[in-house]
């Protein structure tokens, strides 16, 4: 099969022959249709992460948001089987720790990463191989297609996470979305679904369209404001008649995410979903006597179990919002390691997908 593989941090991926994987006895291996390229591709092949033990080695197979088709099974695998259409969470659970056992297997104390470590090569590849596959593996509805299930297979599940599972989002809440790229507008998308009123945050005036498009209220260009330290926060909290109810920092930056924090009222809750890079090292200073003063919440966000995906595509089906609606460009495998360099200077707009593994 051909792949792509992370040679050296910051150069294009080799594209290479590799032999297909076979299953694990309770795995399953998928031929994938769609395939998503992410800003955490983007930190991976930069060798972001050593500061937290979490640097990508080396000849990994990158890619982490597949949909496709299971094409063989282990045989302890019982509600899967060769042609089943599938989605393949990149956070992958063991399914028998505590945390798995309570639906929430993106954070399992023995899981692995879709394409981010040596265990679990990713899905920038014409195959991928996913273990017990019971408990991850997500059917894939008929009306959803393989291009629209890529671009919600890290994105759109994490922002549904973020907003549903990690605070509760609902009807009338005020809710800031700062950085307006793939998980950004995912954001945007579901925050609106869900009933609340969305002000998006970015410094491109494309992306800032794209989220009004996608049910933004209002819309913040920090570039527009006066050079003050508390600009975004203060426009945010005008806009919003005292601060937001809840504000997702989706970039990473220690810009973004302390304008985030200040964006919220009184007892609001920050979901931080971007992570940071080698300018921050993992630590981003927060004024915290300011939000031990107004109770502010802070709270972290990372994947989704596959436990809920049922909700999501029920969010989805409900409301007729599409994730399908966020794909701006269709790839090829060898067009990957351009646009991850183009993610250098945020030139990437919307969700880019993977169709053509041949090419």
């Amino acid at each position: 099969m051909r792949a792509a593989i992370l040679r050296a941090y910051g150069e294009p991926l080799a594209v290479r022959e590799l032999p297909d994987p076979e299953p694990a006895p309770d795995g399953a291996v998928v031929s994938v249709d769609a395939c998503g390229v992410c800003r955490s591709d983007w930190h991976a092949w930069a060798g972001h992460g050593e500061w937290a033990n979490d640097r990508v080695p080396r000849g990994q197979v990158l890619g982490h948001e597949p949909a496709g088709e299971v094409v063989d099974v282990g045989d302890e695998v019982d509600r899967f089987r060769p042609g089943d259409r599938v989605v393949v969470p990149f956070s992958l659970g063991d399914g028998t720790c505590p945390h798995c056992r309570r639906g929430a297997g993106n954070v399992c104390e023995d899981g692995r990463a879709l394409g981010f470590e040596a265990a679990a090569p990713g899905a920038f590849a014409e195959r991928v191989a996913v273990p017990a596959a019971d408990y991850n593996l997500v059917e894939r509805p008929e009306w959803l297609g393989a291009t629209a299930a890529a671009a919600l297979g890290c994105r759109y599940m994490t922002a549904y996470h973020a907003l549903a599972e990690r605070t509760t989002v609902g009807g009338g809440d005020a809710v800031a979305v700062h950085g307006c790229g793939g998980v950004g507008l995912s954001a945007v998308q579901i925050a609106a679904a869900l009933g609340a009123r969305v002000i998006a945050v970015d410094v491109d005036d494309d992306a800032l369209a794209l989220a009004t498009e996608f049910g933004a209220a209002e819309t913040v260009n920090p570039a527009s404001l006066p050079e003050e330290d508390d600009s975004v926060p203060e426009r945010v909290r005008d806009l919003t008649d005292g601060g937001a109810d809840v504000s997702l920092d989706a970039l990473g930056i220690a810009e973004t995410c302390r304008n985030s924090v200040r964006s919220l009222r009184p007892r609001g809750t920050h979901v931080q979903v971007g992570l940071t890079t080698d300018a921050e090292r993992g630590e981003v200073s927060l004024p915290t006597d300011w939000m031990t003063r107004w109770e502010i919440s802070f709270v972290g966000s990372r994947g989704m179990p596959p436990t809920s995906y049922p909700d999501l595509f029920a969010l989805i089906e409900a409301t007729g919002i599409d994730p399908g609606d966020l794909v701006a460009r269709e790839l090829s495998l060898s067009e990957v390691s351009d646009r991850l360099a183009a993610m250098d200077e945020y030139e990437a707009t919307g969700v880019e997908v993977v169709t053509d593994f041949e090419g």
